[in-house]
């Protein structure tokens, strides 16, 4: 089968979809992915064929107006009239590969915005697919976007708000449909039906151990299980980060990723002071635009990169600020996690580590101190029922084939399409 696979974003937000279409491909289909030129290595280095997309409205997180915002700052209408032009180049490349690919079916992320659409023009089977539940309505669990407890009734309602993060954008969406040919819909698009009624088929990247499936979803959802590349058997660590290693106990973990906002400063050096006062020895990871330490005692790393599975089999404990990928390293290394959140779904995921015994209570950016984050450390450190709980965890995830369980439901959306209708 050829499938083309449409996702964008940072690395956790695209890494996981690489390791879906290098899964899929040794099982014998044929994949594309179409992605940012950012990730480009990435995509062929796991032999998948690479098909470009515009990523300048990833580029633009960056930026100081998003760091802004990230603190809960900045004009909304401003930045939304910014991307505008940035969707209409995304959502064309994203044609561009769909014609050149001729796939017989699209796996997109929706922040890719056009996957729905092309798939339709096509005339082939379309999936959704995220890594976390955010568009299957549930009465368990409110929508992913707020760990609100909201009851049955009010948990499905919430659900409601996701088609409307496209709303603003919807004039292009449109004016891209009329391109291909497709009548326009409204201005909020519900990607989970599909224009005869039918329901869109979703596919969740993240392990059912972490959050169970509801009871009332239908059969056309399902949660694979997180998806992981192999090990990067090239990957050699450097010499100075190898010797902090071994020089002592295993060390503290913490990082943001390039979610740090406008203080990355205050940041590190809130870190720096919380290990100081457990003891406990660190490596604070600075990667793409994340923290800013100053200098630094010998009992903490300043750590360029290193991949997550390597590294998080050597620490001790993970502090991060929620993204699902690092959430799913974290988990799947048997490791507590800390997660302190800033916005979008890493305040769920933060709650779900708790919830699961497998970490401290989250603590917020905007209430994280000295004092808080090293009662956490102490607890992670400390705390033999949540390491033990930690490890079980990580046990059952490595149990997990999540690749089959994704290749099967592939399987059944294609078949069932078939015999369920000849085109949208």
């Amino acid at each position: 089968m050829k499938i083309l696979i449409l996702a964008i974003g940072s690395r956790g937000d695209v890494q996981p979809y690489v390791a879906l279409g290098y899964g899929l491909q040794q099982m014998g289909h044929e994949i594309a992915l179409c992605t940012g030129e950012l990730f480009q290595e990435m995509v062929t280095r796991y032999g998948l064929a690479y098909w470009p997309m515009d990523d300048e409205m990833i580029r633009l997180a960056d930026s100081p107006e998003a760091r802004q915002m990230i603190e809960g700052g900045g004009n909304p209408l401003k930045a939304i009239n910014l991307v505008k032009p940035m969707i209409r180049r995304m959502v064309a490349d994203v044609w561009q590969a769909a014609q050149a690919v001729r796939p017989d079916l699209i796996i997109y992320h929706p922040k890719t915005l056009g996957g729905y659409h092309a798939a339709e023009a096509l005339g082939v089977p379309v999936i959704l697919s995220v890594v976390l539940p955010m568009y299957t309505p549930t009465a368990e669990f409110a929508v992913p976007l707020t760990t609100a407890k909201l009851g049955g009734f009010l948990n499905r309602q919430s659900y409601r708000l996701v088609p409307l993060i496209s709303a603003p954008y919807s004039k292009v969406i449109n004016e891209f449909r009329q391109e291909l040919g497709l009548k326009p819909r409204g201005k909020v698009i519900n990607e989970v039906r599909l224009p005869d009624g039918r329901s869109t088929p979703v596919l969740y990247g993240y392990s059912q151990h972490v959050v169970p499936r509801p009871a009332d979803w239908p059969a056309s959802t399902q949660a694979a299980g997180y998806w992981f590349l192999p090990p990067d058997d090239s990957w050699q660590p450097p010499a100075d980060l190898e010797a902090f290693l071994q020089a002592g106990p295993p060390p503290v973990y913490i990082g943001f990723g390039s979610m740090v906002g406008t203080q990355p400063e205050r940041l590190a050096d809130t870190a720096v002071q919380a290990l100081r006062q457990t003891g406990q020895r660190g490596l604070l990871a600075i990667g793409w635009g994340g923290l800013q330490p100053g200098d630094l005692p010998d009992t903490v790393f300043k750590l360029e990169s290193a991949p997550h599975d390597w590294l998080f089999d050597r620490v001790t404990a993970v502090i991060h600020h929620g993204g699902s990928g690092t959430t799913a390293a974290g988990l799947r290394a048997g490791k507590p996690s800390l997660i302190c959140p800033f916005i979008g779904d890493q305040p769920f995921w933060g709650e779900r580590v708790y919830q699961l015994g497998a970490g401290p209570k989250p603590i917020r950016q905007k209430q994280l101190t000295v004092d808080k984050l090293a009662a956490a450390i102490s607890e992670m450190a400390g705390n033999e029922a949540m390491r033990a709980r930690a490890t079980a965890v990580g046990q059952a995830l490595h149990t997990e084939d999540s690749i089959a369980n994704a290749a099967r439901f592939i399987e059944e959306v294609v078949s069932s399409w078939e015999l369920g209708a000849a085109s949208y």
